[in-house]
């Protein structure tokens, strides 16, 4: 887990740059694209690159694995729907851990907790968990946007009774909307210091990514990383 490193109002270019998941999620990204990421990504010294899981094995231009490079590799599960059986998205997080993945990101079946059913929801992250054990970090993809206050506060129970180690607002896919200050302050209100928060989903400014810094988020997933991280002092 990668802690927020000093309070919002210190912020450096390089303290945010060591929170920020590097993004690259579209459907159309093609090898090239995914090689270029990696690339920007250790010259910004971010914390890691998140991929679609069929992008892995990961390596720099020197051909080495990447986690060789400091740079930690994380990749998504049940992406964007969470629609997936559990069992899927257990195998689809193996893998990728076996094929060099650090972190996995997946995504809750959001309908279940729309509908209240939150031991679905704690079943569906325990099978993701065991399918890793303790051999990458997992984060939990709520999808706050169309929770309410009580479903958010029930699934991040629910990710921390799974062993989870962080949740996270979003896909940044759904139409109902990315990330917001009020669902980051509620979720790391619930849960404390014990999980870590990624904030994910339409942050695309160093005004919107120190809002969420200072209600509590612990991880930065963005696409635009370069414009964001131009907005922190050196």
């Amino acid at each position: 887990m990668s802690p927020n490193p000093t309070p919002a109002a210190e912020l450096t270019r390089a303290a945010v740059a060591a929170m920020v998941d590097h993004t690259l999620l579209k459907p159309e990204a093609t090898a090239a694209d995914v090689a270029a990421l990696v690339e920007e990504g250790r010259a910004l010294g971010v914390y890691s690159v998140c991929v679609s899981p069929s992008m892995l094995p990961l390596r720099d231009s020197r051909q080495l694995p990447l986690r060789d490079s400091g740079v930690k590799v994380a990749v998504v599960a049940g992406f964007p729907s969470g629609k997936h059986h559990s069992l899927i998205k257990g195998s689809e997080a193996r893998l990728a851990v076996q094929q060099g993945a650090d972190e996995v990101d997946m995504v809750i079946d959001v309908g279940a907790a729309v509908a209240g059913d939150y031991n679905a929801v704690l079943a569906d992250i325990l099978t993701v968990r065991e399918g890793i054990a303790g051999e990458a970090v997992l984060k939990v993809i709520l999808e706050t946007a169309v929770l309410s206050d009580e479903a958010i506060v029930e699934c991040c129970r629910a990710a921390e009774r799974a062993g989870a180690d962080f949740v996270k607002t979003s896909t940044g896919f759904h139409p109902a909307g990315g990330a917001t200050v009020d669902a980051v302050r509620l979720m790391a209100q619930t849960v404390g210091d014990r999980l870590g928060v990624k904030a994910s989903g339409g942050i695309r400014t160093a005004e919107a990514a120190r809002a969420m810094i200072e209600a509590g988020a612990t991880r930065l997933g963005l696409s635009g990383t370069r414009a964001v991280l131009d907005g922190f002092p050196v």
